[in-house]
């Protein structure tokens, strides 16, 4: 590229070669671009030409900020899945156990004694007779038996009654619920609650009992120490009214005073 001037003359303008001839018509060069050294034009990507004196921008990347999880709603999440998970399938163990026949329930209670099963036959008879009787158990899960029955409507008896009365209550499928006398008063209303109001059920103290809690179904027994067992109410729900040997037969209408002599001193019916 040169510059010339001719005769110093000052009113002509300088006139610059760039080496490439325009096109014919005065029309731009093909394609249509300005020439390189257009100053005003702006490159791609926001950059000025050579003119503006800076070169293309480069686009800059967005800032990451690295963040921990939050576990708080994970383990929620996990805790609450958990429990949902055990508490369907302890429905499903509950619905699956009530499914099973009641004498299947009754075997699988840890500690349960069966007497139906003895080879003792007395312990289970069925016989109706007259005034004290002797009993091999205490208390007694069944035998001969008075032919009056104590009341069994979810009685609480606050003071020992006649075992020839609450077997033949349990004969009829009462559950009867004996606890050693002097127990704790916590734990005779924890028992009260569980017989109160309940058809088929009845509780008294018993002295000298060997153990503080016993149950009683026909041909069944389990002794326990605490009334928060849950074995007691695994009993109740298998035994009562399972476990008669006469279906269908009443718990009302029955001996109602306490006491551990008997009060079917006549052949006329329930001695109130």
């Amino acid at each position: 590229m040169s510059i010339s001037t001719q005769g110093g003359d000052q009113s002509r303008p300088s006139v610059v070669s760039t080496g490439k001839k325009p096109a014919a018509g005065g029309k731009p060069a093909a394609g249509g671009k300005p020439a390189a050294g257009n100053s005003g034009g702006t490159r791609p990507g926001g950059g000025r030409g050579a003119g503006g004196g800076k070169g293309p921008r480069k686009p800059i990347a967005p800032v990451k900020v690295s963040q921990g999880r939050n576990w708080g709603p994970i383990a929620l999440f996990v805790a609450v899945g958990v429990l949902a998970v055990g508490i369907i399938g302890w429905g499903a163990f509950a619905v699956f156990q009530g499914a099973k026949p009641w004498a299947e329930q009754a075997a699988g209670i840890d500690g349960i004694k069966n007497y139906r099963e003895s080879s003792d036959k007395s312990l289970t008879a069925s016989e109706h007779a007259w005034g004290p009787l002797t009993y091999s158990l205490t208390p007694p899960v069944g035998g001969k038996h008075n032919f009056n029955w104590q009341n069994c409507m979810g009685d609480v008896y606050d003071a020992p009654i006649a075992s020839e009365h609450a077997v033949h209550s349990m004969e009829h499928g009462a559950v009867w619920v004996a606890y050693r006398t002097g127990l704790p008063a916590e734990q005779i209303g924890k028992l009260a609650e569980k017989v109160r109001g309940n058809e088929y059920m009845l509780m008294s103290p018993i002295d000298n009992l060997d153990k503080p809690i016993s149950l009683q179904a026909w041909g069944y027994q389990l002794k326990v120490d605490n009334a928060d067992d849950g074995r007691i109410d695994t009993f109740i729900r298998a035994l009562r009214t399972n476990a008669t040997i006469e279906p269908n037969a009443t718990c009302s209408g029955g001996i109602t005073a306490t006491g551990t002599t008997p009060r079917d001193l006549g052949k006329d019916g329930a001695q109130q």
